[in-house]
């Protein structure tokens, strides 16, 4: 999800659920303790320098639990970083506290926020040697396709 959709949702809702992707909900009383954006250049494997560009949302638990971000209050923030740290469109990443800090991507349905995971990737897989992954098949199955090799076929 876009920041530009984000702020599209949030006039919407009248309260903001965030949950991981295995149904477990964020706890209400969470907070969004930093607003940033990360520009981030880099090399890949195969030679090409990069350069990437995410709006950053830090969710964090507190043991206030009286505590209740509201949509409007979010998208105040939201744009006051805009202002403040010249904060422009990108796809936005969610970081969240499991047993490290954990970096999800962000997706909407039915009325709540949605942390999805991330996954790394070769970048440069053309260049990088990485070969091209092959169907696994079943010994079994290939037993059933072809029965000229079968006990007592007579193919031997």
């Amino acid at each position: 999800m876009k920041l530009s959709e984000l702020k599209e949702l949030l006039p919407g809702l009248t309260s903001l659920k965030f949950s991981l992707k295995n149904g477990a909900d964020i706890p209400a009383h969470f907070h969004i303790t930093e607003v940033g954006k990360i520009s981030r250049e880099f090399i890949d494997c195969g030679g090409t320098i990069r350069n990437e560009y995410t709006v950053n949302l830090q969710l964090w638990n507190a043991d206030d639990t009286d505590h209740r971000l509201e949509a409007g209050k979010l998208l105040n923030i939201i744009k006051l970083s805009e202002e403040k740290l010249g904060i422009i469109d990108g796809v936005i990443e969610i970081e969240y506290q499991g047993a490290t800090i954990g970096k999800y991507g962000l997706d909407f349905n039915d009325g709540a926020f949605l942390l999805v995971p991330t996954y790394t990737a070769c970048l440069a897989e053309d260049v990088c040697g990485i070969p091209e992954s092959k169907p696994k098949v079943k010994m079994s199955e290939l037993q059933k396709e072809s029965s000229c090799c079968a006990p007592n076929s007579s193919c031997c």
